[in-house]
């Protein structure tokens, strides 16, 4: 089972992210502090890391800077969420290796997590 960190700082994009990939088999941690990120992916160990961009504190773009920067984080997938028309340049610019414009399609997420883990 493969496990799935998210974070936003909206309820129920979270709840409903969750139960999107509970259902699709995977294990989910999902998270609203951007700033607990990198500590919960050094203690959970996910396999892909979900973020939305617009985040209260960091940004879900810092994050991803932040991670790349560091050794032993900088191997996770790392997919960027967000409804901003930049969103998918600020991302990609960031390192995130891939996007998902809100409001998605359950099966594009399905299908954004499922690439990740390929």
């Amino acid at each position: 089972m493969s496990k799935i960190l998210i974070c936003d700082d909206e309820q129920e994009i979270l709840d409903i992210t969750r139960l999107i990939l509970e259902d699709s088999g995977h294990e989910v941690v999902a998270v609203m502090d951007s700033n607990t990120v990198a500590y919960l992916i050094e203690r959970e160990k996910p396999d892909v890391l979900l973020i939305d961009l617009w985040m209260p504190g960091m940004s879900g773009d810092q994050v991803v800077r932040q991670l790349r920067k560091n050794d032993s984080l900088r191997s996770i997938p790392i997919v960027v969420i967000s409804a901003s028309k930049e969103g998918k340049e600020i991302a990609y610019a960031a390192g995130a290796d891939d996007f998902l414009e809100k409001p998605y399609d359950i099966d594009d997420l399905v299908a954004i997590v499922e690439k990740q883990l390929a």
